[in-house]
C-alpha cells in the first residue's frame, strides 16, 4: 500500500476562495491580458504562452504588458489600461 504525505503545514490564516472567473468557452471574442513581472525573459515567456492560447482558443486575442521591475507593483496607469482592454488578466510572478 502506498501512503501519500501532504507536505502543506498548518496556517493561522483562513483560506479566502478566489471567485472571479471568465468563461472563455462562452465568449465569442475575448482579450486576455498577460502581465510580465520584469524578470529576464518573463515577457518572452508570456508572449509564447499568448501565441499558444491564441492558436487553441478561437476568437481569443492576447495583449502583453511588462511592468519592468519585479520589486514594484504594477503602475496604476498600466492596470487601468489592462482593465480597459481586457476581459481577464494573468500576472506571472517568479523566475
Amino acid at each position: 500500500m502506498i501512503e501519500f504525505h501532504d507536505p502543506r503545514g498548518q496556517t493561522a490564516i483562513a483560506e479566502d476562495p478566489y471567485e472571479l472567473t471568465f468563461d472563455l468557452a462562452s465568449a465569442n471574442q475575448a482579450t486576455i491580458g498577460l502581465l510580465a513581472n520584469g524578470f529576464p525573459d518573463s515577457e518572452n515567456f508570456l508572449r509564447h504562452i499568448g501565441t499558444v492560447l491564441e492558436a487553441r482558443v478561437p476568437g481569443l486575442a492576447v495583449k502583453v504588458w511588462n511592468k519592468g521591475n519585479a520589486s514594484i507593483p504594477a503602475p496604476p496607469e498600466m492596470l487601468a489600461e489592462i482593465q480597459a482592454h481586457c476581459q481577464a488578466a494573468v500576472a506571472a510572478y517568479g523566475h
